[in-house]
Order: structure tokens, then C-alpha cells, then sequence
């Protein structure tokens, strides 16, 4: 072993013992950030010795220096552009694509180093199935991520999108991917076989997405972030790399145990998800009124609002995706500092799916400076439904809907949080229409729930003056 080789591998020991001790940070919001800081750290190191160690084998091979300082550069400027200019209501498309260039990146890795072996020779079990694996799950990832990103952006429609006799189709084209899978281990190096292969995963990847619906968008993109760790790991095998063996493994295990517990909270399985069909997609309205429902509820004033706000004693924040669309969490939290400062006790209820992805509250309300010890999960905040005069709703529709109570309905059985057990109750929303899930929400006609039709940040506003005008007085 060369110099080179040992101090290639103590810093790609030491990068991965910074993934994991980063992913450990990331379970509390509160050490998150850092967590973030320390992960990407590990990354920079480990990307760092590979270059150095790439430019060290190549040599005087110019077309390679600048394969590789070109790739480095426009990888660079792409992501920091990315993550400095997306909004947060973004992030998920965001997350999705990067979840795309990840899963091809290790397709296309394995897929060169398949064409590099020589011609007719049979390559080994130890080289050709995590080859195949990388490819199959690698193009999976790319071409469903795209897909969900375009669901997620609205270039594709959010409803389930099916066609007769898709699922016949899905499963020829699994039989085939399959069948030349096992073709490309067994037979001596195919080129052909390992294309079928590609292209069979690349169609499983958007017959697998076209038919989800806006229901389960948060889920999938979690799916496919587990893919894409899996699929890093396939390729770090084809090329001896540990630290692409490590980050892969832990992006893998951590997306599909955050997978398996955002279904959980949907009282979804897994595979009912992949078989897709649920939902009926973002149903966010752009300017029209309550809508004809309204008539049968209670609709509030803003200095309604106001007067039940400045004289409760404990207030429940519940945010949902309406509050990130209209980016109103600077609002939310100058209202919530605002009573806090009057001696009222402020908290807020996430639920693990509200949002579009994983955290999504979370992120969002700590870019508005909200405190950590603020912010209760689903357990804690039903604990505490009880003692709380005012549950203020902004944006949030399925994940409060207590129909999930009763078998029989989309969301029968998906963990919701209680706030119809809250004293009183109040809602901010766009119009009646329904959430993901396509079905009405009962916590809106409840008797102890005054609705204010109005875009988030607006509304928020509106309260937040008036607020102001009973603490002054």
C-alpha cells in the first residue's frame, strides 16, 4: 500500500465518522444545524482526497484533468446557486432533483465501469451484481425523481395519473428488467443486456411515480431518498470506495426509516404507496372566495381573532403547507413573540407529514428565528390539546381532519392531531376546498371553530394588528 492509498483511506475513515456523527445531530432540531455543518464537512474532506488522488492517477492525461475539474466546477456552482436562490416552498423539488442527479451519477458510474471490462469475458458475482443492482436502482431513482419533481412543481398534474392496463404494463416491464438482469450476472459481459436493463428501470421509475397522488408526494420523496443513498452504495462497491459505501449506507438506512415513519403516520402502507392512486393533488386555490361550502360554517374577523388571542392563557400554533405557500412564517412568529411577551404560553404542533417533506415546519419556522423548545411533535402536542384556549390553524387541512377517527374514508386512521379537543378554535385558510387527501374536512363546520378566509401571510397580518391594538389598550 502507497502513502497515498493509507492517507486516502484514514480520510475517508475520518469523513464517514463525520456522516455519522452529523446524522446523529440531525435527530433534534436544536442540533440540526451543526449537524448539517459537520456532515458536509465530512464530504468536503472526503471529496478532496479523491480529487487529489484522480489527479494523481491520471497523470499527463489532459482529457481527464479536465473532465474532472470541469464536472467538479459546474457541480460546485450548480448546487450553491440551488440552494442560495430556492424558496422554501421549493425545497422538496429541489430535494427530488438532487435525489435524480445522485441516483443517474451512480447508474452512470457503474454503467462505464461495465463497458471498460473487456469484451466477452465473464465478470465476476463481486463485480457484476452490484453493477447491475447500482444500475437498476440508480435509473429508478433519476427518472422518478424527476417525475416527483414535476409533480411537486406542477409542471405534471399532482392527481394520480393511470392509464388502462398500467399495472399489467408495470409488471412486464419488472419481469424484463429482471430477466435481463440476471442475463447481464450470468452471461459473459453483454452490452445489450445491460442497456435493457437501464432503459426497463428508467420506465419502472416513471410508471412507478405518475400514478401517486399529492397524498403521498412527502413519502416518495423520502423513497427515492433512500434510493439514492442504496444506489451510492452500489457504486461505491464498484469502485472499492468506503466512503461511498458509508454515506450511502447511511442515507439508505436513515430515508427508509424515515420513510417507514411518515407512512406510519399516514396509516399507509409502503407498498400501497408505490401502487399509487391516493390522493388528488395540491388543492391550493389562487384567488377564489370561501367558496359555497362557506355558508356552513362560522367565519371570524380578524379582530375576532384578535380579542380571543390577547386574552387566552395557552395558544397552539398548528402550521401547514398554506403557511409555507404564502411564506408567512415571519408573521407567525412575530405574532407568537407578541404574545410570549404579553405572558401567554405559545407553542406549536408539527405534524411529521405537514408540509411536503420530512421537517418542512421545522426548517421553516426555525428560518423565522421560532425557538426550538416551542415546536411540539405529534405526541407531545395532543398531550397538551387539552389545556388550550386558542388552536390557531394556519394552512393545515388533512393532518387536523377527525374523520381520520372513523373507518371508511382516505384518511381513516392516519395519527391527526387533536385540536378539536382545544377550547376554542381558529382557522386560516383560502377557501373550503379540500386537502391531499380529497375529502372535506370536519374540524371546519365543528361549532367551536371560526374559519377566516384569507391568503396566510395576509391574514397573519391582519391578526397581528389587531392583536396589537388589545395588548396597547
Amino acid at each position: 500500500m502507497s502513502a497515498l492509498d493509507w492517507v486516502t483511506g484514514l480520510t475517508y475513515l475520518l469523513a464517514s465518522t463525520l456522516f455519522v456523527v452529523g446524522l446523529h445531530q440531525m435527530r433534534s432540531p436544536a442540533t440540526a444545524r451543526v449537524g448539517n455543518l459537520v456532515s458536509a464537512g465530512g464530504m468536503v474532506l472526503a471529496i478532496v482526497i479523491t480529487v487529489v488522488f484522480a489527479l494523481v492517477t491520471i497523470g499527463g492525461n489532459w482529457i481527464g484533468w479536465t473532465s474532472l475539474i470541469l464536472g467538479l466546477a459546474v457541480g460546485s456552482v450548480f448546487g450553491a446557486l440551488s440552494a442560495r436562490g430556492v424558496k422554501m416552498t421549493d425545497i422538496p423539488q429541489l430535494v427530488s432533483l438532487f435525489n435524480a442527479v445522485g441516483g443517474g451519477a451512480a447508474a452512470t458510474v457503474a454503467f462505464a465501469d461495465f463497458l471498460h471490462r473487456t469484451s466477452g469475458e465473464i465478470v465476476g458475482a463481486e463485480a457484476s451484481v452490484p453493477i447491475v443492482l447500482d444500475i437498476l436502482i440508480g435509473a429508478i431513482t433519476l427518472s422518478g425523481s424527476v417525475i416527483a419533481a414535476g409533480k411537486l412543481q406542477g409542471i405534471i398534474p399532482g392527481k394520480p395519473i393511470q392509464f388502462r392496463g398500467s399495472r399489467i404494463v408495470n409488471v412486464i416491464v419488472v419481469i424484463i428488467a429482471l430477466g435481463a438482469a440476471v442475463l447481464t450476472v450470468v452471461l459473459p459481459r453483454n452490452d445489450l443486456m445491460l442497456t435493457v436493463v437501464l432503459v426497463a428501470a428508467l420506465l419502472i421509475g416513471v410508471l412507478m411515480v405518475l400514478p401517486i397522488g399529492g397524498a403521498d408526494a412527502p413519502v416518495v420523496v423520502s423513497l427515492l431518498n433512500a434510493f439514492t443513498g442504496l444506489a451510492v452504495a452500489m457504486a461505491g462497491f464498484v469502485l472499492d470506495n468506503q466512503a461511498m459505501i458509508i454515506a450511502g449506507a447511511l442515507v439508505g438506512a436513515a430515508g427508509t426509516i424515515l420513510t417507514m415513519q411518515m407512512a406510519s403516520a399516514m396509516n399507509r402502507s409502503v407498498v400501497s404507496i408505490i401502487i399509487g392512486g391516493f390522493g388528488t393533488g395540491d388543492s391550493v386555490v389562487g384567488s377564489g372566495g370561501p367558496g359555497a361550502d362557506a355558508a356552513s360554517v362560522r367565519q371570524v374577523t380578524p379582530d375576532d381573532i384578535g380579542i380571543q388571542l390577547a386574552y387566552a392563557r395557552h395558544v397552539m400554533i398548528v402550521p401547514g403547507y398554506g403557511l409555507a405557500a404564502s411564506q408567512a412564517q415571519r408573521e407567525i412568529a412575530e405574532l407568537a413573540s407578541l404574545l410570549t411577551s404579553q405572558g401567554i404560553d405559545v407553542k406549536y404542533a408539527i405534524h411529521p407529514v405537514a408540509g411536503r417533506m420530512p421537517g418542512h415546519m421545522n426548517v421553516l419556522l426555525a428560518e423565522a428565528n421560532v425557538p426550538y423548545t416551542q415546536m411540539l411533535q405529534l405526541e407531545e402536542a395532543n398531550a397538551a390539546f387539552d389545556d388550550v384556549d386558542v388552536a390557531l390553524v394556519v394552512g393545515a387541512n388533512d393532518v387536523t381532519n377527525p374523520a381520520a377517527r372513523r373507518p371508511g374514508n382516505a384518511v381513516s386512521g392516519m395519527p391527526i392531531l387533536d385540536v378539536d379537543r382545544a377550547k376554542s378554535i381558529v382557522v386560516i385558510k383560502r377557501s373550503m376546498s379540500p386537502g391531499y387527501a380529497g375529502l372535506d374536512n370536519e374540524l371546519f363546520s365543528n361549532t367551536k371553530t371560526g374559519m377566516l378566509f384569507a391568503d396566510a401571510k395576509g391574514g397573519l397580518a391582519e391578526i397581528l394588528a389587531a392583536v396589537k391594538e388589545y395588548v396597547v389598550h
